[in-house]
């Protein structure tokens, strides 16, 4: 789950981690008092949305850049230029997202950039600072062209940050000056309690500055949490803004299903993440391309099927079906059910391609069968995807 850059920021002041005044509105009348809450004759004007490349983007109306460093006179007419408008990045696509936020921050001078994060690292399942001199820009470009430049600690959640981390953070960023390594050492211990007690899954400062002043501030903030953990954190739930999800992927996850919105035009039924990902990677294999992934898991039932069937054909760009189901615990015959209770409520309107294998494979072919519904059986995944891309480039 992602938050805006402002919720993130309150939670960074909440652990200690200095970030510079700012104020959220999200309407035209609140423009006033977020500005009169700051200091300064030059503030920041930034849209919120859940995506990168804000600064760079461009709005649908023509108004060029999500984030503005602007004299205070101009930022009420700029803010209005942003809200209620679509800002269009290098991650949003082409459709971009409408900026229903405006977030008022003060101004910071500038002595120097730096990147910090932490996030879980994959290989070794621990958590992993991520620093370096190069802030500002995407770290993947920083990896690729300057790896050296990249530092890593691997944390021992045993143990938790140790003062030896902070230290190989410090110095491989090059700080020295006493004040500014007090900084750095409260900045870090908090940003690690909070990756920590919120289960995060990354947390991200890009950039980290230092001003002429001496002061360490988080100038940018970018937060994620892992959707597994979240029925212990209420009140991480309660910063979710469901206006920036695909209303699929919401619907999905309100149902008890795993589902992903992708770019192709052949809809993926299947139980189980891997055979999920196979059953993509073969449709690809054959030459079609896949419009979601959609796990329903183990236990599924028959309505969460029926749903299942819904999100996937709210897609207006689905025009063919494949349904791939190995049954282990789930039964054969339940995902049958589902299919045919599915068909009463929904117009199944494009092709369907059916395999079934596993618990209870006899008992849901025979009801498929019985039920006169017009699908294709297939009696292997290979089988199977190579029918659904067949009949997918036969019907377009």
């Amino acid at each position: 789950m992602n938050i805006h850059e402002y919720q993130a920021k309150e939670l960074f002041s909440k652990y200690g981690i200095a970030v510079p005044a700012g104020k959220a509105a999200q309407s035209a009348d609140d423009f006033e008092s977020a500005l009169n809450s700051i200091n300064g004759d030059v503030v920041v004007v930034k849209s919120q949305i859940h995506a990168g490349g804000r600064g760079k983007g461009t709005f649908t109306s023509g108004f060029k850049g999500g984030v503005k460093v602007l004299p205070r006179t101009e930022a009420i007419e700029v803010a209005g230029k942003m809200l209620g408008n679509t800002l269009v990045t290098h991650q949003t696509g082409p459709e971009g997202r409408e900026v229903k936020t405006v977030y008022f921050t003060e101004a910071s001078d500038i002595q120097k950039e730096y990147y910090l994060a932490i996030l879980l690292d994959r290989a070794s399942s621990r958590p992993v600072i991520i620093a370096s001199t190069e802030g500002g820009v995407d770290i993947e470009t920083v990896a690729e062209e300057s790896p050296e430049k990249i530092i890593r600690v691997i944390i021992d959640p045993a143990t938790g940050i140790m003062p030896f981390h902070k230290r190989l953070i410090a110095f491989g960023l090059g700080f020295s000056d006493k004040n500014q390594l007090k900084q750095l050492d409260k900045l870090l211990s908090g940003l690690y309690k909070m990756f920590w007690e919120t289960d995060a899954s990354m947390v991200e400062i890009n950039p980290l500055i230092t001003t002429p002043a001496g002061d360490i501030l988080a100038l940018d903030a970018k937060v994620n949490f892992d959707s597994n953990a979240l029925f212990r954190h209420p009140e991480i739930v309660a910063l979710r803004d469901l206006g920036e999800e695909d209303p699929k992927e919401v619907k999905a996850s309100d149902t008890g299903l795993s589902y992903i919105a992708l770019d192709g035009n052949i809809a993926c039924l299947v139980n189980g993440a891997g055979l999920a990902m196979a059953t993509m990677d073969i449709i690809k294999h054959f030459g079609g391309n896949p419009a979601n992934f959609l796990d329903v898991g183990g236990g599924a039932n028959a309505d969460q099927v029926t749903e299942a069937f819904k999100i996937i054909l709210s897609d207006p760009n689905v025009k063919g079906i494949l349904v791939n189901i190995f049954g282990g615990i789930m039964s054969c015959k339940t995902i049958a059910d589902g299919i045919i209770e599915a068909a009463k409520n929904v117009e199944i309107n494009v092709p369907l391609v059916v395999r079934l294998e596993g618990n209870s494979v006899a008992e849901g072919k025979q009801a498929l069968s019985d039920s006169g519904l017009a699908l294709t059986p297939a009696d292997s995944l290979s089988d199977a995807a190579q029918k659904i891309v067949k009949l997918v480039a036969e019907a377009n």
